[in-house]
């Protein structure tokens, strides 16, 4: 074979070989130019949330469940929904404490309850059987049958000094009993009422925050207590203030132990709304407190209020010495 001939061979099979690289590599590439077909849509599974548990005591009303204050946290957004009416003051932020009272509901048309005699006569029948608190230096008072109860305020001195924005006896209608009750303040000692304008502090009919001492309203209706199963009606009707008046004069029952835990939980040693109160000093530097609540650079009048008048209405205010115990707990 000529130079020329073997030359002219040898370009055949290398333009053979060119081609058939290059063919690959067409192919190549529009494989990876082909669009690669998206994954299946896995259907969403919807997050559905197991219903809770209903508490039977507002269904069928025989047994109480235990009391958990942060049903009642202070509540400082969101409308409020009281039963009954309500004046336009009344959407004031509410708080955990004693309900904030309005005016009652129309009673429906319901029959009463089928023990409602026998409720009734529990309100009454009692006879003082404990002595009065004693009050030690730093204005704390002891019970003898109850020791680790230990409020600072009287009755008769959250009274005076404005709570419950002056509803808290108005005549109320219990959706439970179906009654209205009405008229049971004047059970109290008149020492506690004397010279006090009943209309304003006791029984008015609408909610008026500038009652209060520290003029805020806080709290939720009595209603919405029963309908949480938070009163023993045959015990209290109207719930903590109203236990706490009868156990100061002397009266013992069996739900007295039921409402201490509840105190506790509240404005105890470790009460959640006592400690919350004096992280508020702590967090403002203010390191005395002051019967009026205001010291002379007035820094003390506005810390927290609302948790103030709720402090108050479970018979505890801040007093010195826990403060000076909470700030070296601080520091």
């Amino acid at each position: 074979m000529s130079t020329l001939e073997q030359r002219r061979q040898e370009n055949i099979k290398r333009n053979a070989i060119l081609l058939q690289e290059l063919e690959l590599e067409h192919n190549h590439v529009k494989q990876q130019l082909q669009p690669k077909p998206l994954p299946a849509k896995k259907r969403r599974k919807l997050n559905v949330l197991q219903p809770t548990r209903s508490s039977a005591r507002i269904a069928s009303a025989p047994a109480r469940p235990g009391y958990n204050e942060d049903n009642g946290a202070i509540a400082r957004s969101g409308r409020s929904s009281f039963h009954g009416k309500s004046s336009p003051r009344n959407s004031a932020r509410k708080a955990l404490g004693e309900p904030l009272e309005v005016q009652s509901p129309e009673p429906e048309s319901q029959s009463a309850h089928p023990d409602l005699e026998s409720i009734k006569a529990g309100w009454n029948d009692w006879e003082p059987v404990a002595c009065p608190p004693t009050r030690d230096a730093f204005g704390t008072y002891h019970f003898e049958s109850h020791p680790d109860f230990t409020p600072n305020k009287s009755p008769a001195d959250i009274i005076r000094e404005g709570c419950f924005g002056g509803s808290y006896w108005r005549p109320l209608y219990s959706k439970s009993l179906g009654i209205t009750v009405e008229d049971d303040w004047r059970e109290l000692p008149a020492q506690w009422t004397s010279g006090l304008d009943v209309e304003q502090y006791l029984v008015n009919p609408d909610y008026n925050p500038e009652v209060n001492k520290h003029g805020v309203a806080c709290g939720q209706s009595i209603e919405q207590w029963e309908a949480n199963g938070w009163i023993a009606h045959e015990y209290d009707v109207r719930g903590w203030f109203q236990w706490y008046c009868r156990f100061w004069i002397g009266r013992r029952c069996e739900d007295d132990e039921r409402q201490i835990s509840r105190w506790k939980k509240c404005v105890g040693n470790t009460g959640r709304w006592r400690r919350t109160l004096l992280k508020q000093y702590v967090q403002r530097g203010i390191r005395s407190v002051f019967d009026d609540g205001e010291n002379s650079d007035g820094e003390g009048r506005d810390v927290s209020p609302v948790v103030s008048q709720t402090c108050l209405h479970w018979a505890y205010e801040v007093r010195q010495e826990a403060l000076d115990r909470f700030w070296m707990e601080a520091i």
